[in-house]
């Protein structure tokens, strides 16, 4: 059961104190501190829906959720309202919530917009970015690197999540933030088939590198231009697995 509140009123403390009491930020008693409660329900919905565990498409039901998750239904509603603004699902007036489905015409817009946004981050990264987060960079490359080496899609679908968030972050530009992060939430269902495929994760390792090396080396038209190609040549991927892949039947979410 997923339960919010920081009150620690009541609890005999060691004799270290807090500080010998440390948890990481992801430990579930870190988030249960830091997070409302309604923010949890959104964070594990997320990462079903981005795992795959909820498929685009199918309905989610508030009082299932809310009864999945062991918490009541308020705030199940406010996390179905907050992934709709992330763009992950969709409300439909009397019908439900959905998880949301893009199609190839709506991802190639989406394509073509962060190919954009992406040479604009990559100059910005190159500027900005010291040789430690360079580094922070290559780390996260080299995470990919071995779940591409071990066949998991879903350890290289994480760090390379990560390595996006992080150059966009490096661009120090708010309003990007926000409007990147939501494209990269409606790609991603549509873009995860395309990961599975063979030899494609490999070609991907090598852009990322490329990208890395420009930075690390503040070139910034250089990494600018290489993360637009890298847009462009993502969606030419998913373009190919597209009609190489049969589409599963839908199976009907009612």
């Amino acid at each position: 059961m997923l339960k919010s509140g920081s009150d620690q009123r009541g609890g005999a403390r060691s004799p270290q104190g807090a500080a010998g009491r440390m948890v990481a930020a992801d430990h579930p008693i870190a988030l249960i501190q830091t997070n409302s409660l309604p923010a949890l329900v959104q964070r594990e919905l997320e990462r079903m829906i981005l795992a795959g565990d909820l498929p685009a498409g199918s309905k989610l039901r508030e009082i299932e959720v809310a009864s999945m998750l062991g918490v009541s239904r308020g705030p199940v509603r406010e996390a179905f309202r907050a992934l709709e603004e992330s763009g992950l699902v969709r409300l439909e007036k009397n019908r439900g919530v959905f998880v949301r489905q893009i199609d190839i015409a709506e991802a190639d817009q989406i394509f073509e917009l962060r190919a954009v946004l992406d040479e604009f981050a990559g100059r910005r990264a190159a500027h900005n970015a010291t040789p430690a987060q360079a580094g922070e960079l290559l780390a996260l490359v080299e995470r990919m690197e071995r779940a591409v080496t071990g066949g998991d899609v879903d350890g290289y679908l994480e760090a390379n999540l990560a390595f996006h968030d992080r150059i966009i972050e490096l661009a120090g530009n708010a309003k990007l933030t926000f409007v990147y992060r939501r494209l990269v939430n409606e790609l991603h269902l549509h873009r995860r088939a395309a990961l599975g495929q063979s030899g494609i994760m490999s070609v991907s390792m090598r852009e990322h590198r490329l990208i890395v090396d420009h930075i690390a080396a503040r070139r910034a038209a250089a990494a600018g231009r290489a993360l637009s190609e890298h847009a462009m040549a993502s969606r030419e991927r998913v373009h190919h697995t597209t009609t190489m892949t049969p589409r599963p039947t839908r199976k009907s979410a009612r």
